[in-house]
């Protein structure tokens, strides 16, 4: 039997990535099963969804039209499921997005309430690289995400805050010269990038990155084998598997706090999964 909502929930991911091998791993599926899935609704509906050619994967046109009524299809799905439930006993699947570090330090206790008053709803957790938390929210492949709250946060979205962390600057505890002179470990975007570039430019410096990684774990992995000076959230030093080898470097002045928070679409809070997670989590 077809699950339809598995297969848009695949589609939309593939059309977000455009890269078959992050959708499989994200989704946890194989690939074999994702290119199943494509071609299954590719000849259901008798047109290309994706062109694969030399330089990468991009929707066709009517792959665009389709991801305009996957989307729809999928908010109308979770209406329906959760039309005026009894608020004591909500079921249904709520999908949150946290990084590695936020599933550690932060979800047993902001979740342990909602978790508690209903037992039985689904919680889908998915973890990845924190420059795409608020996207992934903001396109609706998630209901809720725990991410970096920039300072000006895209209309759609409402937030509140969780907890807030200083951005430090560590380098490899052996390493022979721990200056603030570079080389720098960064991340490749995101808001912890954005910061610390505005504290660069506060010091009149413009460096050149040794490397870009996308994570901020994989970041500390490079500092700790002494590639150069990194720029994390102390909460990812202090929860990291890495941080005996690490070393903070003082700063003068310190890069700006680091606020994080629960991040909802604001026409979601209507729906009771949502609403329940958002009065739960003051």
């Amino acid at each position: 039997m077809r699950d339809d909502q598995r297969e848009l929930r695949l589609f939309l991911h593939l059309a977000q990535t455009l890269n078959f091998g992050r959708t499989s791993l994200d989704c946890h599926v194989s690939p074999a099963t994702l290119t199943r899935t494509v071609q299954r609704l590719e000849a259901d509906l008798g047109h290309r969804l994706f062109e694969r050619g030399p330089r990468g994967v991009s929707l066709t046109a009517e792959g665009h039209r389709f991801r305009e009524y996957a989307v729809q299809a999928r908010e109308l799905w979770r209406a329906y499921r959760e039309e005026h439930p009894d608020p004591a006993q909500l079921t249904g699947r709520l999908a949150l997005f946290a990084t590695v570090t936020a599933c550690q330090a932060l979800l047993p206790d902001l979740l342990a309430p909602f978790r508690a008053a209903h037992p039985q709803v689904r919680l889908d957790l998915r973890t990845g690289d924190a420059a795409a938390a608020l996207a992934r929210l903001d396109e609706g492949e998630v209901d809720a995400a725990v991410a970096g709250i920039p300072a000006r946060l895209p209309e759609p979205l409402v937030s509140r805050t969780v907890a807030v962390t200083e951005l430090v600057l560590v380098t490899a505890r052996d390493r022979p010269d721990p200056g603030l002179d570079g080389p720098f470990v960064l991340p490749h975007r995101g808001l912890v990038r954005e910061a610390a570039d505005r504290w660069f430019r506060a010091r009149g410096t413009t460096p050149e990155p040794a490397c870009e990684p996308d994570g901020h774990e994989g970041l500390l992995t490079l500092v700790a084998l002494g590639c150069g000076t990194g720029v994390v959230p102390r909460l990812v030093l202090e929860h990291s598997a890495v941080r005996e080898r690490l070393e903070v470097v003082p700063a003068d002045p310190a890069p700006e706090p680091f606020p994080i928070g629960l991040c909802v679409r604001r026409a979601d809070l209507r729906r009771p999964l949502v609403a329940a997670l958002w009065s739960l989590c003051q």
